[in-house]
């Protein structure tokens, strides 16, 4: 055994001078001991544990109070998170952690709440030791702190925490910094999984829904996501008009996630009429124009779904000059067209795969549309092999006359790729072309010719096979290029390898075997060879061209088809095969008349009449695939119920049920979300929801209008406005009204919200440059503003202006909104006094929106 002198310090004790660091992990010497290395420090915690190095760190969590050094203790503490991240149980460690809870550094008290509740399921008893701590933290100073104690509170998820939970849950949802509310919005949903009776007793759904006025938008967006899990069995959170409009006005407050949130509600509302659902398109227009290609799609799915919901089918009673559904969603398609091309050519491979599948939907849906891009689906060099594969399979759906011979020319570039399923695709992608004849005249035959010259293309057999497939297909459909086809069928019989590719061969030889010389002796050398054949497609092709060509051309074909049907008949490998043998062989040898089994077997049948086979034809697939657009269905191409399990299938409902109502009865509603001055002018004050008002619905403008405020080509008549039978003399207004903004305010509030009255997106020829134009123009007509505001997208205006005594002094309270883009003005008016007849009431209120308009007339048609 080997001994060391005595004056010699033994390897790694103290004095030692070997390398720091040997025997434990890198740059520490003992759990928690100062840094090793020099000046720098290696914090490389997720290391293999040593044998005991829990215990150690018990004893150093012991003294953990008494520590000074305020770095130290976290080095500590991330030793311990490094532990149970890498899977080693430190539960042993529950009870020098919790003790720990108690302090002000928030880096410590984050980690020792992630401790707690990754061990609370195994540790129930002892996690409820912290409750106390936990709802102390719960209404602490520090707002961060709050939030990260409620967040820990609601995450141990035992149900004997659920009556210490709902308390500091319902007070964090009035807190006064936003991070608690959305921590407390979050917390409602883990109550609700945790005990779902208890939820209902506290009344946190009704809750929720006031959660979506909160003026922070980070809350908002929580607020939704949880009430559509929670109403996920009944098609999401309830949807009504208010509502939608609500959360669509502020959607330029959202996060990109957020803004995600609220587009997915889209398509489950249903507009109240035509103009609501223009009113809503214009709204999410801007949308279009974001980096976000996630908001970019879900807005595409937005605006189709309106379209389909208030577009016009065969059978409505609405006036002629009505887009169809058809005709809007084209304007969609038209409207997203830049955009999305934009977004392919600037975003990153997975995220341009994505979007292809998208563009591919939309031209099935729109064909025609994207024809004018379709340089823009050129294939590049450096593009992946999946993205590669897509462009191709698109640029076959771009072709017409003018694009076609581009198009075929840079498919022929990509016949001899490497890659043998991007050449596969590119002579698919061709034939496609001929066979639905989408190249104008001359193109069949010029495609033909191209297949032609792919079948003697020996070094490349696939090529060749898809070829004569593609031909064969052709054919069918296009019976006279019969010629141009015939000639190399015999010579291609012999290259080609692959079972598909000779099939086709087989088949045309069959079929138009009677003005081909060479065609009886190119199938009997195959007849021949019939022992070496493998595949069932071969045999099958053989055995039926083999009959069809003996009825044309009997001498030559009646020795070797005898053979054949013998081979044929004894075969066992294919039941098909077998069975179609028997039942030539009993149809020749019993019929009594030859030209009965000639009339059968030679039938020209499988001409086609139409532009596809009909395993192609997928109508009902792509209708389905449009419902669940902007979903993994788009990209796998199939329905959810094929990759999903039932259970977990959300229900996608239509909300509300009582849409569309009868054209007459309806109207576009303002946001009565909003009844305070500074909520409309950015304040934090925040109101209860309130009924939405009476709406009188705005006069459709003269001249053509492009319904989707779109600015395409596409444009529609509208109705003349109705001309006003009211005088503006029997409305006048006092020139010295004067109120302060509490007198204001109480006056607005003192009319239920059920009483105002709302003018919706009046059209603009365009919008002021600032406030003081419009306050101008309106003071000249005795319309005097309070307080007005700019914000990035709209002008803020809260008006008033008082009659004269003569005829009953009633104040008028408006609050005008004037959108920048597309420009409208919206206004909700409240009466206080004056007349006490309605019918008259109202004939001022009519009266006084002709004088803004008159008022702004530089604006306002």
């Amino acid at each position: 055994a080997m001994s060391y002198p005595t004056n010699m310090p033994a390897p790694g004790g103290p004095g030692s001078t070997m390398p720091q660091g040997v025997g434990g992990p890198p740059g520490t010497a003992v759990p928690g001991g100062a840094p090793g290395g020099g000046a720098g420090r290696d914090d490389s915690y997720f290391t293999e544990s040593r044998k005991g190095e829990v215990n150690e760190l018990r004893q150093l969590l012991r003294t953990f109070a008494t520590e000074r050094d305020k770095q130290r203790k976290r080095d500590i503490m991330k030793k311990v998170i490094a532990y149970m991240t890498l899977g080693i149980d430190v539960s042993r460690l529950f009870t020098e952690m919790m003790l720990a809870i108690e302090t002000r550094d928030l880096v410590i008290k984050k980690m020792v709440y992630l401790f707690l509740c990754n061990y609370a399921e195994t540790h129930p008893d002892l996690a409820q030791m912290c409750t106390n701590t936990l709802v102390k933290d719960s209404g602490s100073e520090d707002p961060m702190v709050r939030g990260l104690a409620l967040r820990a509170l609601c995450s141990l998820r035992l149900p004997e925490m659920i009556e210490y939970t709902s308390e500091p849950l319902r007070r964090s949802l009035q807190d006064g910094h936003a991070y608690v509310r959305k921590t407390g919005v979050m917390g409602i949903l883990k109550m609700y999984h945790l005990d779902k009776e208890e939820f209902d007793k506290a009344a946190f759904n009704d809750i929720l829904y006031d959660m979506l006025r909160d003026p922070d938008s980070s809350v908002v967006t929580n607020a939704i996501l949880v009430l559509n899990e929670i109403m996920a069995d009944s098609g999401g959170m309830a949807l009504n008009r208010p509502v939608m409009l609500h959360l669509l006005n502020r959607i330029h407050e959202f996060s990109e996630f957020g803004i995600l949130s609220v587009l997915d509600l889209v398509p489950r509302y249903i507009p109240a009429d035509d103009e609501e659902g223009f009113q809503i398109m214009n709204l999410l227009d801007p949308v279009l124009r974001t980096a976000n290609a996630g908001a970019v799609v879900a807005t595409i799915r937005a605006f189709l779904s309106i379209g389909d919901a208030i577009g016009k089918r065969p059978g409505d009673d609405r006036d002629d000059d009505s887009p169809s559904v058809d005709d809007l969603k084209r304007q969609v398609c038209i409207r997203i067209k830049a955009p999305l091309v934009t977004l392919l050519a600037s975003g990153s491979n997975e995220l341009t795969y994505v979007l292809l599948k998208y563009v591919d939907q939309l031209i099935d849906l729109c064909p025609g549309i994207f024809d004018d891009e379709y340089r823009q689906f050129y294939v590049r060099y450096s593009d992946p092999t999946h993205i590669k594969h897509s462009k191709v399979r698109i640029l076959a759906k771009l072709a017409n006359p003018d694009t076609a011979p581009d198009i075929v020319a840079e498919l022929g570039e990509l016949v001899a790729d490497v890659d043998d399923t991007m050449g596969r695709l590119a002579v698919r992608s061709m034939g496609a072309i001929a066979l639905h004849d989408s190249g104008g005249q001359g193109a069949v035959e010029s495609i033909a010719r191209r297949l032609v010259e792919m079948l003697d293309l020996q070094g490349i057999p696939h090529v060749s096979s898809e070829a004569a497939t593609a031909l064969a297909g052709l054919v069918r459909c296009h019976p006279d290029i019969i010629t141009v086809v015939s000639a190399p069928l015999p010579r291609a019989l012999r290259y080609i390898t692959e079972p598909m590719g000779k099939a086709s061969v087989i088949f045309l030889l069959g079929e138009y075997g009677e003005s081909i010389t060479e065609a009886p002796y190119a199938l009997e050398r195959v007849i021949d060879s019939y022992d070496n054949i493998i595949d069932d497609c071969v045999k099958t092709a053989l055995l039926a061209a083999s009959v069809k060509l003996f009825f044309q051309r009997p001498p030559e074909m009646q020795q070797m088809l005898g053979r054949l049907l013998k081979k044929a008949t004894e075969d066992v490998s294919s039941q098909d095969l077998h069975d179609r043998a028997l039942f030539y062989y009993r149809l020749l040898r019993s019929s009594p008349d030859p030209n009965v089994a000639k009339s059968i077997i030679t039938s020209k049948s499988m001409t086609m009449t139409t532009d596809q086979f009909a395993e192609e034809d997928d109508g009902e697939l792509r209708a389905a695939l449009m419902d669940e657009f902007n979903t993994l269905c788009t990209v796998y191409r199939c329905k959810a119920e094929n990759f999903i399990e039932e259970e977990n299938i959300v229900n996608f409902v239509k909300m509300p049920s009582d849409h569309p109502l009868p054209r007459e009865a309806v109207a576009p509603v303002a946001d009565p979300g909003v009844n305070t001055i500074t909520d409309q002018l950015g304040g934090t004050s925040f109101a209860p929801p309130a009924p939405a008002p009476v709406v009188v619905s705005a006069p459709a403008p003269s001249g053509e209008v492009d319904l989707l405020g779109f600015g395409d080509d596409v444009s529609v008549l509208s109705a003349p406005p109705p001309q006003s039978t009211h005088s503006l003399q029997s409305l006048s207004l006092k020139s010295n009204v004067s109120l302060t903004g509490d007198q204001y305010q109480s006056k607005w509030g003192s009319v239920p919200d059920t009483e105002a009255v709302a003018i919706l997106a009046l059209p603009m020829r365009s919008a002021p440059t600032s406030t003081d134009a419009v306050e101008g123009a309106l003071g000249t007509f005795h319309v005097f503003t309070m307080a007005s505001g700019e914000l990035p997208t709209e002008f803020k205006f809260f008006l008033y202006g008082q009659e004269e005594d003569t005829f009953g002094g009633g104040y008028f309270l408006i609050q005008a909104v004037v959108m920048k883009a597309p420009a409208s003005l919206t206004l909700t008016i409240k009466t206080i006094g004056g007349d006490v007849n309605p019918n008259k009431r109202k004939e001022k209120m009519d009266q006084l929106v002709e004088l803004i308009k008159s008022a702004l007339g530089e604006y306002v048609p």
